[in-house]
């Protein structure tokens, strides 16, 4: 049994994270949740508008946002729970601090909590180490018409795991409207939609000398999301402080 806190009970992940709980109850349970808009809590737990000391469980799940993160690393290294972070649209000095953090608690973070995605990684650093120079990349992201940051942070992550493999070299290029040239050969293109319900499709084109290779992963339930997080916190309720992310899945 892993016991949980869910910080952003009433949102939209939220409750994707209770239905799964729900549906596993032999294996997960929520015992306290954390949310700014508690009026309308109807779960069988006590939900607060903060973190409370009083609660205790084996790890926190995270789908909040990012103006919460202060007081969520704070009561989770003073009540040394480890922490699954899934909100996204952090900026560089907010990564850093969840960075620091991870020295003194065990955290799970990463732009994306999709099994399938975090595969999709795997599959393009293992494209790029064949493809190599011989292919231009381009990252095309679509999500909904109501998701804030663009691109994606997933679609960087992408990015930076090709760029990882090819020893930083490549530079983003995120609109190429004002751009009047041709393609540089250490460029990967970046592209942002946004429309309607889309909950989330990442494609990465690998682009050749007369063939082209795409890797596309579409999520259609913001649930996998969701089951992502709660094996996440499965998985870091016994670790050691450090941070973590899909990779140590052994996916």
């Amino acid at each position: 049994m892993t016991t949980i806190i869910l910080n952003g009970a009433n949102g939209k992940m939220g409750k994707n994270v209770i239905e799964i709980v729900e549906e596993n109850k032999d294996s997960y349970k929520i015992v306290a949740g954390v949310d700014k808009n508690i009026e309308k809590s109807i779960y069988n737990f006590e939900i607060s508008t903060d973190f409370e000391d009083k609660y205790k469980a084996d790890a926190i799940i995270d789908f909040s946002h990012p103006d919460s993160l202060d007081s969520l690393l704070e009561f989770s290294k003073k009540n040394k729970i480890p922490l699954v972070i899934a909100t996204t649209g952090y900026n560089e000095e907010q990564i850093e601090k969840i960075k620091l953090a991870s020295k003194e608690t065990p955290i799970f973070f990463t732009f994306n909590m999709s099994l399938g995605i975090n595969l999709l990684l795997s599959l393009v650093k293992k494209s790029y180490k064949v493809l190599q120079d011989n292919f231009d990349v381009e990252i095309v992201e679509k999500h909904h018409n109501q998701k804030i940051d663009a691109p994606s942070g997933t679609a960087l992550m992408i990015a930076d795991a090709i760029n990882e493999e090819a020893n930083n070299k490549f530079q983003y290029i995120y609109n190429r409207q004002n751009v009047r040239k041709k393609r540089e050969k250490n460029e990967i293109g970046i592209h942002s939609i946004r429309a309607g319900t889309i909950v989330g499709e990442h494609e990465v084109i690998f682009s050749g000398k007369d063939e082209t290779i795409s890797i596309t992963h579409t999520a259609t339930s913001k649930k996998v999301f969701a089951f992502g997080a709660i094996r996440a916190a499965e998985f870091i309720k016994d670790k050691k402080p450090g941070l973590y992310s899909m990779e140590d899945l052994n996916l």
